[in-house]
Formats: C-alpha cells, sequence, structure tokens
C-alpha cells in the first residue's frame, strides 16, 4: 500500500515521473512528463535506475563497473534534461538509484509523495511495448500511481498539443 499523496492543498505539487534508460522511447516519455508537469504547474522527475545485479565481481571489479554505470546514468540524464530544458523551459529533478527497476520506481513513488503520475513510452518495435510497459500489464506489477503511457510514434507537436 503506497502512502496517501501530498496534493496541493496540503502544499504539495504534482510530480510526473518518467524513467530514462537507453531506450529510444523514453525521451517521448520525458517530453510529455515535462510539458504536462509545466501546464499543470507541477514537477518533472526523470529516474534512471541502475542494475546492480551486473556487479557480481570481485571487490575491485565491482567498483569500476559501479562507477562507470554511474556516470553513463548521470550522461544519460544530462541529455534528456538539457533537450528537456531547451525544448521545454523546465528544470528536470533527476535521481539515479540502484536496483531491480520496478522495485526502484516503486521506492520512489512511497518515498516522494508528491509523485502523482508515472509516465512510460511504448517502443514502436515489432519485439513488443518494452519491458516497462510490459511491467505494467502484468498482473503482479501494477504501480500504487495512475500510469499515462505514451506512443513512441508521437512527436514534439503532438504531444504539446495534447498536454
Amino acid at each position: 500500500m503506497v502512502s496517501k499523496r501530498l496534493g496541493r492543498e496540503a502544499g504539495g505539487r504534482r510530480k510526473f515521473l518518467a524513467v530514462i534508460d537507453e531506450t529510444p522511447e523514453c525521451g517521448r516519455a520525458a517530453a510529455y512528463a515535462a510539458r504536462r508537469a509545466k501546464a499543470s504547474g507541477g514537477a518533472a522527475v526523470f529516474l534512471y535506475v541502475i542494475d546492480g545485479a551486473d556487479f557480481q565481481h570481485w571487490l575491485g571489479v565491482e567498483k569500476i563497473m559501479r562507477a562507470e554505470a554511474t556516470e553513463l546514468a548521470e550522461t544519460r540524464l544530462s541529455r534528456v534534461t538539457d533537450e528537456i530544458r531547451q525544448d521545454v523551459g523546465l528544470e528536470p529533478e533527476t535521481i539515479v538509484r540502484e536496483g531491480k527497476t520496478v522495485d526502484e520506481i516503486r521506492g520512489l513513488i512511497e518515498a516522494d509523495r508528491e509523485i502523482a503520475i508515472l509516465v512510460l513510452a511504448a517502443s514502436d518495435s515489432t519485439e513488443g511495448p518494452g519491458p516497462l510497459v510490459s511491467a505494467v500489464a502484468g498482473s503482479g506489477s501494477a504501480f500504487p500511481i495512475p500510469v499515462t503511457i505514451v506512443p513512441a510514434t508521437l512527436s514534439d507537436e503532438d504531444i504539446e498539443s495534447l498536454c
């Protein structure tokens, strides 16, 4: 059970959470989250999750791999944030966590009571909508807040007209 969301009447602001990764469609989720946040007077939060299972090596190798993964995460977040800052005029909050993506999303939602909407983007790949969208559609993987799924094919202009 997720804690009660902190709404505007309690001094909170609605935050739109987008997950950033190396997929091309995550940019659509970030653009939609930022535009919805700006249009509603809220905020955007961009989360990058590093898979901690990749670091099961000797201590020295593990430290190097973790540092490289963190650098990659921060670089990707920086690129997406720069695009959003330029295109939307909004400064998103960025967070890097380590663990299983679904668990880290749930943990962040529980920790930040202002996060009210999770924004994901579907892939236009023939292999399916992507792992996060598939997780939402799975029976035991629902998130405790509403989820908006953005088609990967929406242009910035399309997203702007929807927000």
